[in-house]
């Protein structure tokens, strides 16, 4: 178990983080952008736009996840190997 947690394996984790916060973060993007389209225009959206909203979205948070994911990663694995 502890070989799971060498520099080595630094990539599965960055994928695996950035899996797990790509939904949730998706999600709040999407409903975010959704409100703001509907207070601009004083209705409901139909549902092609939403679709639009919510691929836009995707990018967004694909992005935004994996950025953090990478960032925070290699933080975590660079101070493992600074001895205190």
């Amino acid at each position: 178990m502890q070989e799971l947690f060498s520099p080595e394996w630094q990539w599965l984790w960055m994928a695996l983080l950035a899996l797990a916060l790509f939904f949730p973060v998706r999600k709040l993007i999407w409903v975010a952008s959704v409100r703001r389209e509907e207070r601009r225009q004083g209705q409901p959206t139909d549902d092609a736009r939403r679709e639009a909203l919510r691929r836009r979205a995707s990018v967004t948070a694909a992005l935004l996840s994996g950025i953090f994911a990478i960032i925070y990663v290699h933080y975590l694995f660079t101070s493992m190997l600074v001895p205190s």
